[in-house]
């Protein structure tokens, strides 16, 4: 493990140079802050939420990555007095899925700082995160000497064909895909990075219940006291040094966890899938997705009578799906 972190922090060494400057306001990052990151390809539709969603929570600044949109992304990005912006048109797929880029901007500016690693499909919810904003949990974290926050990604859908209703930027997406699977959330330990990898939800159940073990992993770490030296594995899945996967299970203790709630499925699903498909930088291997991809440009209806109504974190908890551990 010790020889695989110093690998990827190499790599990332070595992407730098594919991250152009387009509004470089670091220099505003104060020494307690909390730091957002992201790597994105148009997302203007969803940014404007996902932005004030993660400033009420208090992340007081971004660094993103804009991995050459087209649809306004960048300036829309350009535009915020709280965002530093960096644009690359190299490959996504082969940075390791934007993780290249990030970890490099997370050596040069995240270490000391908290640092809250999403996509843009990602928006974070933790218990108490409605009265208790984010710096009431990162010093709970501290004071336990805890240098990570795990969370469950959980898949979000409408009612009805994923691209018959409408979504307006800057909405909340919970108004448009209100739902999810609650029931068949499963969890497995891996041994080597000391994880708990838990899959499961309604993609799991729509388009990977014959080889469940294909299905998307729904375990992450997004948020981490950044070091210079710490790297994620896969995605936020994982991260290095292992101490830093100890946030969830019997093994991790009373420890407070959350939930990121993932807005995949909006109406612009079946446009992106086409686009995706084609240009096949999602996935390691894109063969294998290809039925995935063709699934969801069939404009499929996710819901079943198991569905469950999305009614905040308190709903959650309830659950198992977040836990408040000795946080209250």
């Amino acid at each position: 493990m010790h020889w695989t972190r110093r690998r990827l922090l190499l790599r990332a060494f070595r992407k730098r140079g594919q991250l152009i400057p387009v509004c470089d306001r670091t220099g505003q990052i104060g020494k307690a802050d909390i730091l957002g990151l992201a790597s994105v390809r148009n997302e203007a539709e969803r940014l404007p939420y996902f932005l004030a969603h993660h400033r009420a929570l208090g992340v007081a600044h971004f660094l993103v990555v804009d991995n050459d949109s087209d649809d306004g992304t960048r300036d829309l990005l350009a535009a915020q007095p709280d965002v530093s912006l960096w644009r690359t048109g190299h490959s996504y797929r082969l940075s390791r899925f934007g993780m290249d880029w990030l970890t490099w901007l997370m050596i040069r500016h995240g270490h000391g700082h908290w640092c809250l690693t999403l996509d843009a499909d990602e928006l974070l919810v933790y218990p108490h995160h409605d009265t208790r904003p984010l710096p009431d949990l990162t010093a709970w974290l501290d004071a336990h000497g805890q240098p990570a926050f795990g969370a469950v990604m959980l898949d979000l859908y409408p009612k009805g064909p994923v691209a018959d209703g409408h979504y307006a930027p800057g909405q909340d997406p919970t108004e448009v895909i209100g739902w999810f699977d609650a029931g068949n959330i499963a969890t497995k330990y891996q041994p080597p990075l000391k994880n708990l990898l838990v899959r499961g939800g309604v993609r799991q159940r729509m388009f990977f219940a014959a080889e469940p073990e294909r299905a998307p992993t729904l375990s992450k770490t997004p948020l981490i006291r950044w070091h210079r030296r710490y790297a994620y594995v896969s995605s936020t899945h994982s991260a290095l040094p292992t101490r830093l996967n100890r946030v969830r299970g019997r093994e991790a203790g009373d420890l407070p966890s959350g939930v990121l709630l993932h807005t995949k499925f909006l109406p612009s699903i079946v446009e992106k899938s086409r686009e995706e498909k084609r240009r096949r930088e999602h996935f390691a291997n894109c063969a294998l997705y290809e039925d995935y991809y063709d699934a969801l440009i069939a404009n499929p209806d996710l819901w079943c009578p198991d569905s469950t109504r999305y009614d905040g974190w308190r709903q959650l908890e309830a659950l198992g799906l977040m836990s408040r551990g000795g946080w209250d």
